[in-house]
């Protein structure tokens, strides 16, 4: 064989992977506490203002290698913050260039991008956590389900409340026989904090220079850019955004689709205000009737937002303030007493004083074990540790779906009758572009 010539270059790096070869020593000469490099997940950041500021510190712990975001004054905190992480502005850039450096991917982005940063993350086989809600539509939630499942990856949903203590509690007091049966729960959200009922803005502005307008629209169409819709007024717009409900829906609900096994309802009766085409309405009302099954009766689920409240349930101490939480509150009734918490499952209290402190002194066995936290649970996932508690196929998928027919309902304004064994709705034909949107070129589902 014949010799090759060795550059200079060539012997430097045969080099400097000698050295490296030779420090990496047994982790117990390293010290109690010591993470070796290896042991870290390369994670990159879609989104990094707003929420994925939260998100961005929750998985610091790792190895931050990316932050994304089309908005630069909204990311300038976080790029400030962690000066070692690659920049991008496009998800698809930084997905294609880091495919080989990266190992995991938090999605933080408006809900109409979530479908496809997350889609293609998985197809690159990269673990996935996605605040909630999940998706826009139906179909996208359904092609993530089925992306998480084909490429095995580790997913979560930022529904942080599932992997919160008082869930677990509040399941466990109820498996209990805290209030006997459980027959009604009504929610309330102070959502909308942004403006809905609106029309289409006809005043031309122009585009900030810090903004990437055409990479903030993604895959919804094109429209002229208006401080009406980011950064934070999106979330009430159907192209954009799932309104109050999906922004609440996915921790109010949580802790209800968990305990009682629900999945499609029956029937969801709607009431709103004034109907707009392309933004949610100020204040909606929603019943979901779900049928018997086997080890559960018939149960409804009441929600209530904007300045529509709930009545002032029989019971609550008198210095009590109500609603119990600002963000949102639950009130369950059963066939033996009523409990109510926060939006996220906590400040748990049964409206039976005697009963209420009899458990408090001796609560139920923790049946359900307490989890480290939603960002915990997925990076041990990531890691080959049990799937999180609100991975896409086996929770948060199913109760985005039910979240997403509300909205459907909210959307039509009127009632829905479905099969509750498959969720299709029965009564009337909801249009297409509701279900399974069309992305502009040069966008796409890649599940």
């Amino acid at each position: 064989m014949a010799a090759r010539s060795i550059t200079r270059r060539d012997f430097v790096g045969d080099m400097a992977r000698a050295a490296v070869a030779f420090t990496i020593v047994p982790r117990h000469v390293l010290g109690r506490g010591y993470r070796a490099p290896s042991d870290l997940l390369r994670i990159a950041c879609i989104g990094v203002g707003g929420r994925g500021r939260d998100n961005v510190k929750g998985v610091s712990g790792e190895v931050l290698y990316a932050l994304c975001d089309v908005d630069l004054n909204r990311a300038e905190e976080m790029f400030r913050s962690y000066p070692k992480a690659k920049r991008y502005r496009d998800f698809r850039e930084l997905l294609e260039r880091e495919e080989d450096h990266i190992d995991a991917v938090v999605i933080s982005t408006p809900d109409h991008t979530h479908a496809a940063a997350a889609s293609l993350a998985m197809k690159m086989r990269k673990h996935v956590y996605c605040e909630k809600p999940l998706a826009r539509t139906l179909g996208e939630v359904r092609a993530l389900v089925e992306g998480a499942r084909r490429y095995k990856v580790a997913t979560q949903m930022g529904n942080q409340g599932h992997a919160g203590a008082g869930t677990r509690q509040l399941r466990e007091y109820v498996e209990a026989g805290a209030i006997g049966t459980v027959r009604e729960i009504h929610y309330w959200t102070n959502r909308p904090i942004w403006p809905q009922a609106l029309e289409r803005p006809l005043e031309a502005y122009n585009v900030p220079p810090y903004l990437d307008w055409d990479l903030w629209l993604g895959p919804a169409p094109v429209r002229p850019y208006a401080p009406a819709y980011a950064p934070f007024r999106w979330r009430g717009w159907w192209d954009f955004g799932t309104g109050a409900l999906g922004d609440i829906a996915p921790h109010a609900m949580d802790a209800a689709f968990w305990t009682l096994g629900l999945r499609y309802p029956s029937r969801i009766e709607v009431e709103t205000t004034k109907l707009f085409p392309e933004t949610a309405p100020r204040i909606s009302r929603l019943t979901f009737e779900f049928p018997e099954r086997s080890g559960r009766s018939a149960v409804r689920l009441v929600w209530r937002d904007g300045e529509l409240m709930p009545p002032r349930p029989a019971g609550l101490p008198p210095e009590q303030a109500w609603p119990y939480s600002d963000v949102g509150s639950q009130v369950w009734t059963g066939s033996d007493g009523a409990l109510i918490a926060d939006a996220y499952g906590d400040k748990l209290l049964l409206l039976n004083e005697a009963r209420d402190k009899e458990l408090k002194a001796n609560p139920p066995p923790e049946k359900y074990p307490r989890s480290p936290g939603v960002y915990a649970e997925w990076i041990a996932a990531c890691k080959g540790g049990a799937p999180a508690g609100s991975s896409f196929p086996d929770h948060a998928g199913p109760l985005t779906e039910l979240v997403l027919l509300g909205t459907i309902a909210v959307r039509m304004g009127q009632t829905l009758e479905l099969d509750p064994v498959t969720g299709r709705v029965t009564n009337v034909a909801v249009p297409e572009e509701y279900v399974r949107p069309v992305f502009r070129e040069g966008w796409r589902l890649y599940t």
